[in-house]
């Protein structure tokens, strides 16, 4: 095959004997986002629902992280060995059975059961990714996943304002049937047009586990990993908590709150606009302690201003636009970062960084749920958001400084 003919795949719309069109993977990367956020509004009336405790809804965002990052490092190396389409077909079924058992749970720990299987979907954003390693090289692939994520970027901004509205004309469970038609729907086109971009591997799963290691001994992979995580837990602990302080502390409606949770989603794709466009003169490292940097300031501000006495709604959702921003700049080029340590493993390094990302946003997510009680108000939460985009500082820092003496 030439290279004209591998850059320039023929796609056919709804043609499975052809690659995927690029909407195609939008909504199959798309799937994981909407199950995360578009029930987040709705976390109060579930608690008042199955007559528990916020901490105990809260898990619902825990334990789906926490599941994304197991499916992380697995849904590569199974992808590979057995076909993107399989795969993904499967994982919707699954994700489609899941939303039914969330829908019809008597009990809060039934349904933290079936949203935990619900986390399937998140391997769809993996192996769309690599759909389109498949399909065209590293340079031309690096636009067309922005084009992707750009796509997706859009559910999370719009998809908390849509779950307040059906909790409020209805109750929780109109937002997972909406959840269950949309996956249908992206079920049948991906039916229909998801070709196989992929060779089955002849390396057996095993094998390909055994690449880990040699990132594991990597600093630098570390640092990046960590330093994309730890920017990453901001968001993941405002995920965990911020509905608990919008209905405690500032009497937020479901619709109210669905709309404010759009703030940082703004921001991100800001972010990602501008590092396409400087980072590759600015540089990786650069750009990613700019996106901490920016991510700790926006939440010192936003702590100052609550210790001063002058904290609200505004305030709390208006400098999560810096997480979003800061994220912006710091996921895409840590990520570049983290699989430029060993090109010749940059898949895995993909699934693992991944991998240690959701981990760490699961840990961080139930953190911030487990701190915050209607005595403390927003701080803990505001100081968990403000730590790890430090920390996030310090992770690249150790880069930059390891790579300054490796020069030397």
């Amino acid at each position: 095959m030439s290279q004209l003919e591998f850059t320039r795949p023929i796609v056919r719309y709804f043609d499975r004997t052809t690659p995927p069109h690029i909407t195609t993977l939008i909504l199959l990367a798309s799937l994981g986002a909407l199950a995360m956020n578009i029930f987040l509004p709705s976390l109060p009336g579930m608690t008042t629902y199955f007559e528990t405790d916020y901490r105990m809804m809260q898990l619902s965002i825990s334990v789906y992280l926490g599941m994304n990052a197991v499916l992380q490092i697995f849904a590569g190396p199974i992808s590979d060995k057995y076909g993107r389409r399989p795969v993904i077909l499967w994982a919707i079924a699954l994700f489609l059975a899941a939303t039914i058992g969330c829908i019809l749970a008597p009990t809060a720990e039934t349904f933290l059961l079936f949203r935990m299987m619900q986390a399937v979907a998140a391997a769809l954003m993996l192996i769309s990714r690599a759909a389109v390693r498949d399909m065209v090289p590293t340079a031309e692939a690096a636009s067309m996943i922005g084009y992707v994520t750009m796509g997706m970027s859009i559910v999370p901004m719009i998809s908390p304002a849509i779950g307040g509205v059906l909790e409020e004309m209805f109750d929780w469970r109109a937002n997972f049937i909406a959840l269950f038609i949309v996956g249908a729907v992206i079920w049948g086109v991906a039916w229909m047009d998801m070709g196989e971009t992929k060779s089955p591997s002849a390396l057996s799963i095993t094998q390909q586990f055994k690449e880990y290691p040699e990132l594991l001994r990597s600093i630098r992979f570390w640092g990046y990993a960590l330093a994309s995580a730890l920017s990453s837990g901001s968001f993941f602990a405002f995920l965990g908590g911020a509905p608990f302080v919008a209905t405690t502390m500032f009497n937020m409606s479901p619709t109210e709150l669905g709309i404010y949770f759009g703030a940082p989603t703004v921001g991100y794709m800001v972010g990602n606009f501008v590092s396409g466009q400087l980072s590759a003169r600015v540089g990786v490292n650069r750009m990613v302690l700019w996106g901490c940097l920016i991510n700790g300031i926006g939440m010192g501000l936003s702590l100052l201003i609550f210790a001063l006495g002058y904290g609200s709604a505004l305030s709390f959702f208006g400098f999560v636009v810096c997480v979003g921003l800061g994220n912006g700049l710091t996921i895409p080029n840590a990520t570049a970062g983290a699989l430029s340590v060993r090109p010749q493993l940059a898949g895995t390094a993909s699934g693992l960084s991944g991998a240690i990302l959701v981990g760490l946003g699961a840990l961080i997510s139930a953190t911030a749920s487990a701190l915050l009680t209607p005595e403390t108000g927003a701080f803990p939460l505001l100081w968990l958001m403000f730590i790890c985009a430090a920390l996030g500082c310090v992770s690249i820092m150790a880069v930059m400084i390891r790579d300054r003496r490796v020069k030397l």
